[in-house]
């Protein structure tokens, strides 16, 4: 188990995309297995009543997601103009109805009966949310709150590289390594995929990802890089080309 939320959820997305861009579409994907829920709808938000849907894992997902613009209520409205996640484990439950009196017995007839959602922001500043529902009733753990909000994290950076007029699998962005050409989504996922390839936990691989950087005189981003585009493969023994 991987104690590093962040590093957890990358592992998690770089599964979903085996190689690919990056897109909002396998975070989704992985976050349905990762926390773990049934669906998920992502949807960015200019006020409760001008928003978008941006992906939706499933029919039920899209229908939570459309009864809530249609409606008004939800936790998608609710984690938007609240601070911090929405987390009802029972649709039927009494304080559910009261709740949002319209959207729980239409949500209900999709099929969902627990819903989650946290945000999606940046400090104080919210564009929307994700949201996850059950076709059980049930809480989500601990674990799977943190894992929800990681997940609700690697979207917004994505979203944030599609707004400044980047491409996700090319934008470069700064963290905490201190490498300004570090792509932090890339080096994650090189991360874990090293972590498979020689089935050792995510700090040794990240210092062989960043050992391997240092002694070819390389850029750790573009080491990253290689790794995710498969042209770069690691062995017990030292790496090299798959």
């Amino acid at each position: 188990m991987i104690d590093d939320p962040a590093l957890r959820v990358w592992t998690r997305v770089a599964e979903q995309s085996r190689g690919a861009p990056v897109t909002l579409a396998h975070v989704c994907a992985a976050m349905v297995v990762g926390v773990p829920v049934d669906g998920a709808g992502l949807t960015v938000m200019v006020s409760t009543t001008v928003w978008e849907t941006m992906h939706a894992t499933d029919e039920v997902a899209t229908g939570l997601e459309e009864l809530q613009l249609t409606l008004g209520q939800g936790p998608c409205v609710d984690t938007f103009t609240l601070d911090g996640p929405v987390l009802v484990p029972d649709l039927e439950a009494t304080a559910a109805l009261a709740r949002w009196p319209a959207f729980a017995p239409a949500a209900l007839d999709t099929g969902a009966r627990a819903i989650f959602a946290v945000p999606l922001q940046l400090g104080a500043i919210r564009w929307g949310a994700v949201d996850l529902y059950r076709a059980a009733r049930g809480s989500l753990s601990e674990q799977g709150v943190a894992d929800a909000l990681a997940f609700a994290d690697a979207a917004s950076m994505l979203l944030l590289d599609g707004m400044a007029g980047v491409p996700p699998e090319v934008a470069e962005l700064a963290w905490q390594h201190a490498d300004p050409t570090a792509n932090q989504a890339q080096v994650h996922e090189a991360t874990g995929m090293i972590m498979v390839q020689l089935g050792i936990g995510a700090d040794a691989a990240f210092a062989r990802l960043r050992g391997y950087a240092f002694a070819h005189e390389r850029r750790l981003g573009d080491v990253a890089r290689d790794v995710v585009d498969r042209r770069l493969r690691f062995h017990p023994d030292g790496a090299g080309p798959p």
